[in-house]
């Protein structure tokens, strides 16, 4: 395993102005991180840092692919990811709502950068992550429709792949609630059911 040192830069001993560093992503960088939802993966990461008299700016680039949980099946899935960020490392007491801005100890002089570069390679992931169509678990799909077929209304028509089944995007499947209540009030010359007239006789 490659030693943590490789991602702290000490800047104190830096000259003002521009300096790059390349940074190599391996399987290791992530066994670290319990929770992690990036499995594997190998990636580059460019950064050219600029030097100033209270801050530093970084601008980073990521090429590579790791491996993750499919949104549709949640077997693994091997995804590219690239992206160019921009984090500026200012110093002080408080913390910043800023995203992009890192707010340093006054007393630190090095950069530790693992937890700055998890993060851009999770924002570098695809919006969706779902394997192309035919190569997802079927086993696990078959589970998926089994339990979320309840919750499609009855008469409702399902005729797509048996991969999209779970997935209910479509608003045009769910009729209006109101609708419903509404065909019920109006059905007045429908014989009532006993028990609710017993349930009637109640109130």
């Amino acid at each position: 395993m490659k030693s943590k040192r490789e991602y702290i830069i000490p800047f104190i001993g830096l000259k003002l102005g521009f300096h790059e560093f390349e940074f190599q992503i391996q399987d290791a960088f992530f066994e670290d991180r319990e929770y992690s939802s990036i499995h594997s993966g190998t990636a580059n990461v460019r950064l050219v840092l600029e030097k100033k008299e209270t801050m530093m700016i970084g601008e980073f680039e990521i090429r590579g692919s790791v491996s993750t949980d499919c949104d549709r099946c949640n077997d693994p899935i091997e995804v590219p990811i690239k992206g160019s960020f921009r984090l500026i490392f200012t110093f002080g007491n408080e913390p910043s709502d800023d995203e992009s801005l890192i707010v340093m100890h006054p007393d630190e002089y090095e950069l530790d950068l693992r937890d700055h570069l998890y993060e851009l390679l999770i924002i570098s992931l695809p919006t969706r992550l779902i394997h192309p169509k035919g190569e997802c678990n079927e086993e696990m799909i078959t589970l998926l429709n089994q339990y979320s077929v309840q919750q499609i209304p009855s008469g409702s028509d399902e005729d797509s792949d048996d991969e999209d089944d779970w997935d209910f995007d479509d608003d045009e499947d769910w009729e209006d609630d109101e609708d419903w209540e509404d065909e019920d009030d109006d059905d007045d010359d429908d014989p009532i059911d006993p028990r609710w007239k017993k349930l009637k006789e109640l109130k």
